[in-house]
């Protein structure tokens, strides 16, 4: 996240524990009341992680290679498997 990014959510996360705090005072320790600021926290928590890692390349970065063989399946691996949207194997028919 950019520095201005990164600066708006931690304002918004503000508001957001100046808006439960009002809550309480209106509703007391209520489960719901609780459960908002708790998930305020969990925000505050995840803001502080993305914070501190350094941001991962969306689009253009090296992107990990994983080799398909050109060689065929063993047919047994595929014993008694449906094939998607076609039904059953003609043999597993009654």
């Amino acid at each position: 996240m950019s520095t201005t990014e990164m600066m708006e959510l931690q304002r918004t996360i503000g508001h957001l524990r100046q808006c439960v705090g009002s809550l309480r005072t209106v509703y007391g320790d209520a489960a719901a009341v609780r459960r908002l600021a708790n998930d305020v926290e969990r925000l505050e928590l995840d803001a502080g992680d993305l914070d501190e890692s350094p941001p991962r390349l969306a689009h253009g970065g090296q992107h990990e290679r994983v080799p398909v063989p050109d060689t065929p399946y063993d047919q047994t691996l595929w014993l008694g498997a449906d094939d998607e949207g076609v039904g059953g194997h003609p043999h597993e028919r009654r």
